[in-house]
């Protein structure tokens, strides 16, 4: 259950703010359908961080675990830098070329997300779990847990959130997470 509890609340963190919000808050200015879109979220992110997650199941396995803890801890300290860094939405990035709102969302997010810091954290989290399937339930949440709001309440409410400590907040997280690997008190690894 950890596995899960950690992924969801790490990756909801991380997600704020990012380039996949901002994509949120375009499709949903474009569309104006709010659950094709949440739908197209949801699986777009079950099956990209379902193969991140897999990787890092799968890395696990071809890594000695020493040097596994000091890589995942160093990911993990490298989110906390890559999260202060904000996130902005090249409209290049996003072509829904009169697809539906659900078919749109669906093929935008599950690119956007390629090599994203949420898909990266994925693959960190699963190699520190062991976990293929609460690992992307977990961060498939958390990244519905902010991207759904996004569409449904829309931009006014996100520039309301104090972004600058939001970010802040999620980059002590991932420091902290990174530091517990690295000192043995996450023991997963």
């Amino acid at each position: 259950m950890d596995a899960f509890l950690v992924s969801t609340g790490v990756v909801a963190l991380a997600e704020i703010g990012d380039k996949t919000q901002l994509l949120a808050f375009v499709l949903a200015v474009r569309f104006r359908r709010p659950w094709p879109i949440v739908a197209g979220i949801a699986v777009a992110t079950l099956l990209n961080h379902g193969i991140a997650a897999s990787l890092g199941v799968f890395l696990v396995g071809l890594t000695e675990a020493g040097w596994l803890r000091w890589v995942i801890g160093g990911s993990f300290l490298a989110f906390a830098a890559w999260t202060l860094i904000p996130d902005r939405l090249d409209e290049k990035e996003v072509s829904t070329s009169g697809a539906g709102a659900f078919l749109a969302t669906a093929i935008a997010f599950f690119l956007v997300e390629i090599g994203d810091k949420t898909q990266v954290a994925t693959v960190a989290l699963a190699a520190t779990y062991h976990s293929l399937v609460l690992v992307t339930l977990g961060t498939s949440l958390g990244l519905l847990l902010v991207n759904a709001p996004s569409v449904l309440l829309g931009e006014g409410v996100a520039r309301r959130l104090p972004m600058t400590w939001i970010q802040r907040g999620a980059a002590l997280c991932f420091a902290a997470l990174g530091a517990s690997i690295l000192v043995g008190l996450i023991g997963a690894i």
